[in-house]
């Protein structure tokens, strides 16, 4: 009788663990890698720090025109973000020309938020996620 209450334990505990583990998605290391420079960049300038964004504005072009020609991983809609990308592209030239042309701060947080808020909208449309 052990054993049997043993062996569907063990057997519920996989009918629930195997979902779970489908829902995963595979990385998308492009996608993340503009992150990774959207939340350095960011959240100083919403304090008033301008200089990771400034220092880093040609990195933040390179890994977002890196992201648009990358290839989502299966589980990712694409298609569906492919325009936003292209939007997201055009916006992080705009910002590194302001920076280049030494913009003030206010246009250049203003240009950064809206960069911010265009990524949250792809990774919601791509992936149903939202981190910071």
């Amino acid at each position: 009788m052990k054993k049997l209450v043993l062996f569907a334990f063990a057997m519920t505990a996989l009918l629930f663990a195997r979902p779970l583990a489908a829902q995963e998605k595979a990385k998308w290391t492009e996608k993340d890698a503009f992150h990774e420079v959207m939340s350095k960049t960011f959240h100083p300038a919403e304090e008033g720090k301008f200089e990771p964004i400034k220092a880093r504005s040609g990195e933040m072009l390179e890994k977002a025109i890196a992201w648009k020609k990358s290839t989502a991983p299966e589980g990712y809609n694409q298609k569906g973000i492919k325009k936003d990308l292209g939007t997201l592209v055009k916006g992080v030239k705009k910002l590194n020309k302001l920076i280049k042309n030494n913009g003030t701060d206010n246009e250049i947080k203003a240009q950064l938020t809206e960069l911010h808020d265009i990524f949250h909208g792809i990774t919601e449309k791509c992936d149903g996620e939202e981190k910071h």
